[in-house]
């Protein structure tokens, strides 16, 4: 019995770990870092995804707990919800999504509490025998259920901390020599934010997250077929320029690294692939800014950038963009991002749009892609919403 393809991640196979590689016709070696659950790694908001998934030093909002949640107690609102809609690989593939919902309540004005849930559905797929005839239809499906708690250390900086469960269906039964079955991870987040707003609400903001710190992942009983999640170091920093009470904007700068082993490079030994996948969690953390098999210049090329910005006008209607960036023997994700978000009174409405870029086999699998985000916050003047602060 074999899956067709056998989807593992599909959709993200097709662009995290594979995507564009036919761009990537260099003489430069293609050398991808992968990792498992790569879904926790799409931008789950349309807000971010509309700034090229900037959002680390982004002012506060209800989706905060997705990207820094030292951001939380910083929210103007007494507490907020947040709910993401998002057709993933559209072009390619018609039942793949991302849904997402995410929350916060502010026990008062040093700490809050927070959660999230990402549940990513890769669609139907179609079991065969070694003839091609059907046999049953099996849906995998993955999510991730956080929560977290924040605390103002004083009015410029504070902290958060994470727990998350990770849960990732792919396959069932057995296929290709393995017998698959649902695996599932404990991971933890620690997060710092600084804000450094004046009164008016102008001023530079930064932060810091490492995200997804936890165990291996494995989809069978083979103690050796283990695979690492996507542990990885954020640093963001924005500046917020707030020219009257109606007109403000806002850019910055994310920078991100996956704290994961970088894969030995082809042809790999036997033996360089057991100390690749043997190596411990904790020290592949460490190891991560020094193992590229091409030294200090290859591991430059494994962080990601993005840069956006937000222009707000009345703290009501909101024009946004940005620009992401993979090196193009990582992965060579590029593209630019534009959205818009509006709020009426407690409620408001953000959407996101992924440019099209490219013709043919070099086309972005990526194109096109939309989002939407509806958020809805408990009390206060919804200065906090991710219309932005």
């Amino acid at each position: 019995m074999r899956p067709i393809a056998f989807k593992l991640t599909a959709a993200l196979l097709i662009l995290i770990i594979i995507t564009e590689t036919t761009k990537a016709q260099s003489v430069e070696p293609i050398n991808v870092v992968t990792t498992a659950v790569p879904f926790l790694r799409i931008s789950p908001d349309a807000r971010a995804a509309g700034m090229g998934d900037l959002a680390i030093a982004t002012s506060p909002d209800a989706n905060a707990s997705f990207w820094n949640l030292a951001k939380v107690p910083y929210n103007t609102n007494k507490g907020g919800i947040s709910a993401s809609y998002t057709p993933w690989l559209k072009d390619i593939l018609s039942d793949v999504y991302l849904a997402a919902i995410a929350g916060y309540y502010k026990f008062d004005d040093l700490q809050a509490i927070s959660g999230s849930l990402r549940y990513f559905s890769l669609g139907n797929i179609q079991f065969t025998d070694n003839l091609g005839n059907d046999l049953n239809t099996f849906r995998p499906r993955e999510f991730g259920v956080d929560v977290g708690y924040s605390r103002k250390l004083s009015d410029k900086s504070g902290i958060g901390v994470g727990l998350k469960y990770i849960y990732s269906n792919l396959a069932q039964g057995p296929a290709a020599g393995n017998n698959y079955k649902a695996a599932s991870a404990v991971a933890g987040d620690l997060a710092y934010f600084f804000n450094g707003h004046n009164d008016q609400g102008q001023g530079w903001a930064a932060g810091a997250v490492l995200s997804n710190l936890g165990s291996k992942i494995s989809y069978t009983d083979n103690a050796d077929q283990k695979d690492y999640i996507p542990a990885n170091l954020g640093i963001g920093t924005t500046y917020t320029r707030r020219f009257n009470e109606q007109n403000q904007l806002m850019f910055g700068l994310d920078v991100n690294k996956l704290l994961v082993p970088t894969p030995p490079a082809d042809p790999a030994t036997p033996q360089q692939l057991a100390d690749y996948r043997s190596k411990s969690v904790i020290s592949s953390w460490f190891s991560s800014f020094a193992d590229a098999p091409n030294g200090f210049s290859e591991e430059i090329k494994e962080f990601q950038l993005s840069v956006g910005a937000e222009y707000m006008y009345n703290d009501q209607f909101a024009l946004r963009a940005g620009y992401f960036h993979e090196d193009k023997t990582k992965g060579n994700r590029r593209y630019f991002t534009m959205g818009v978000g509006i709020k009426y009174e407690s409620f408001g409405l953000d959407f996101s749009y992924l440019l099209p870029s490219g013709s043919g086999v070099d086309r972005n699998p990526l194109s096109n892609t939309l989002r939407f985000s509806l958020h809805f916050n408990f009390d206060g003047t919804g200065a906090g919403t991710s219309t932005g602060n």
